[in-house]
């Protein structure tokens, strides 16, 4: 059986965010078996790791961001929620990408039919700077609420 989704992705999100952990459960109860190549990665506390990849911790509270790559690559990622995806404490390797904002969001939701219009929606350009616009002011408001 051919794969759909020849790429897995690695989810960066807020463990410390109970509405990020709403997010991703719901994900997860409508992606159902396609959320096989989906791995969700915690970045709580892992803000040397972000920084060796690339990714301002800062922007990785504030925006989705999602690894993407070969199942090859993704191998490599800690299974146990540890922070490699190369080897440990290394920067990414090019065999992977970097995904931000309403890109990832997109990208993640194109894996799911229910989610796919909701997804085509999105990249719509003149949704796009909208959404994109309330996503992060609503980011902030919490943020600065939980005092981060």
């Amino acid at each position: 059986m051919m794969k759909m989704n020849p790429e897995k992705i690695c989810v960066l999100y807020d463990g410390a965010c109970p509405r990020c952990i709403r997010d991703r459960d719901n994900y997860l109860r409508l992606a159902g078996g396609r959320a096989e190549d989906v791995i969700w990665l915690d970045i709580t506390g892992k803000d040397e790791q972000l920084k060796r990849w690339g990714i301002e911790p800062r922007k990785a509270l504030t925006e989705l961001h999602l690894i993407v790559g070969s199942d090859e690559s993704m191998l490599r990622l800690n299974e146990s929620g540890g922070a490699a995806i190369s080897e440990p404490g290394s920067a990414l390797t090019g065999e992977v990408k970097v995904m931000s904002e309403l890109d990832a969001y997109i990208l993640l939701m194109q894996r799911v039919p229910v989610l796919k219009p909701l997804a085509w929606f999105m990249g719509l350009g003149p949704v796009r700077p909208v959404l994109s616009a309330w996503y992060r002011k609503s980011v902030y408001k919490r943020l600065k609420r939980e005092g981060r």
